[in-house]
């Protein structure tokens, strides 16, 4: 789940706090890196683990009513069919979301009035009234339900930024790349995995994760000999009046061309082009473009960068 993308922006985020704070341990702030990216994971999980406290509170609305229904002698049937939702049934037995539970403690318990809230909007919703007037579902209706459910409505819902800030200060940044696993993981579910089902790894494999720990210490260790190959290749502007976010996003993207020859210039390119789109100034983004692309013709040239 931990992919190339997010690194990136950790990175990006350490480096800027590293260089703010004076810090001179690179042990301490490689940690602090790891750290942040288990962080991410655990925001994986504890997304996941949302779908399963609404379904809980549906099963608790359809036992509320029929309660109701018998004390007041009214002879109505109430829907299980949200309720009973196979997806998110599956969902909540996976052994890795309740070993996710049991080790991390982290529920929505606390967060009753927001659970409360979105399912509210969820029985609003046209997903889930074309989804409850359907004739029968199949576990692929359950499962596409909720792919929906939380494409339309959950990752577009603000109210959730300030229950994650409370609960972790790395997690707000983090959410843009986290819900596109979450989708994943909905899309992935088979029920013939029963709890088995697999969820996401916290890292596809060890290369992303030494890719994480090799870019971080490079940028650090040659930051004086990155920042003097940038020099050469801006024109009419002094170093020292670039954006601060800028130069530490070019920075990282050197050490990347420069460490990291299997990833097409390209790639490396695109990917500090729209970071510096979300964390620096509205002119940045085609600055930076601009600057690497030169940078880029200028190791070659050199014969310093020998990648396509």
């Amino acid at each position: 789940m931990i992919n190339r993308t997010l690194i990136r922006l950790k990175i990006v985020q350490l480096m800027y706090a590293y260089y703010q704070n004076n810090s001179k341990n690179i042990e301490t702030a490689e940690k602090e890196l790891l750290f942040s990216l288990s962080k991410a994971y655990d925001l994986y999980n504890y997304l996941l683990l949302l779908m399963v406290s609404v379904s809980r509170y549906a099963v608790q609305q359809v036992e509320h009513k029929e309660q109701l229904n018998r004390v007041a002698h009214i002879d109505e049937k109430v829907s299980h069919r949200f309720a009973d939702n196979r997806f998110t049934a599956q969902l909540e037995i996976n052994k890795q979301l309740k070993d996710f539970v049991e080790t991390k403690k982290k529920t929505w318990d606390s967060d009753f009035d927001y659970i409360k809230k979105l399912y509210a909007d969820i029985e609003q919703s046209e997903y889930y009234k074309e989804y409850m007037a359907m004739e029968k579902v199949t576990y692929a209706d359950d499962r596409e339900l909720w792919r929906k459910l939380y494409k339309n409505i959950i990752m577009k819902d603000e109210r959730i930024d300030d229950i994650l800030e409370d609960q972790s200060l790395y997690w707000n940044d983090d959410r843009e790349v986290v819900d596109t696993f979450v989708l994943k993981t909905i899309k992935r579910f088979d029920p013939a995995n029963g709890a088995n089902q697999e969820l996401v790894p916290e890292y596809k494999d060890i290369e992303d994760q030494d890719f994480a720990t090799r870019l971080f210490r490079r940028v650090i260790i040659n930051d004086e000999y990155y920042r003097s190959l940038i020099g050469k290749c801006i024109k009419n502007w002094e170093f020292n009046r670039l954006a601060y976010m800028d130069v530490i996003i070019m920075q990282i993207a050197v050490a990347e061309f420069l460490s990291f020859p299997q990833i097409p210039i390209s790639v490396t390119i695109n990917e500090y082009v729209e970071i510096a789109k979300w964390y620096s100034t509205p002119k940045s983004a085609g600055y930076v473009n601009g600057t690497l692309d030169a940078l880029a013709k200028m190791l070659k040239k050199e014969n310093i960068l020998t990648k396509n």
